[in-house]
């Protein structure tokens, strides 16, 4: 069997860290939005 270089995604390690670095700041935001749009609806219709 061939041997592999590299990662299974094929990705240099440099790549790699810069799509993890731009997925972090994806999560990041869409986790920002999301509680403030939590806030929100709880500022308008609290549920507890």
């Amino acid at each position: 069997m061939a041997e592999r270089k590299g990662s299974i995604s094929g990705l240099s390690d440099d790549e790699a860290q810069e799509f993890h670095k731009f997925y972090i700041q994806g999560f990041v935001g869409f986790t920002a939005i999301a509680v403030v749009a939590h806030i929100l609806v709880w500022a308008w219709r609290p549920w507890l």
